[in-house]
């Protein structure tokens, strides 16, 4: 049985995660826990900044090809010497 999508919301008790009753995982699932909340010793603008910010399910490559995904251009190919896509150098 695969649960790929579904979330739960739980609370952290003495170190474990407690889910609710429902949330009935086999034993050995893989799971990604994201705190829902800031915590009190951050900086005040830290706070503030992950009370704003949203995860985003955007390709990898939304920074090096935002013109394509938001206005249709050609996609940028170029790789770089480590493998990942560079911005063609305005320099060269």
């Amino acid at each position: 049985m695969y649960m790929i999508g579904v979330s739960f919301k739980g609370t952290v008790r003495n170190g474990v995660v407690v889910l609710p009753p429902e949330a009935k995982l086999p034993e050995g699932t893989e799971v990604e826990i994201t705190a829902s909340e800031v915590a009190k010793d951050d900086p005040p603008f830290l706070q503030a900044i992950l009370k704003l910010a949203k995860p985003r399910d955007w390709p990898e490559d939304f920074a090096l090809n935002h013109a394509h995904y938001v206005k249709g251009h050609p996609k940028n190919h170029e790789v770089g010497l480590c493998g990942h896509l560079l911005f063609p150098c305005p320099f060269e």
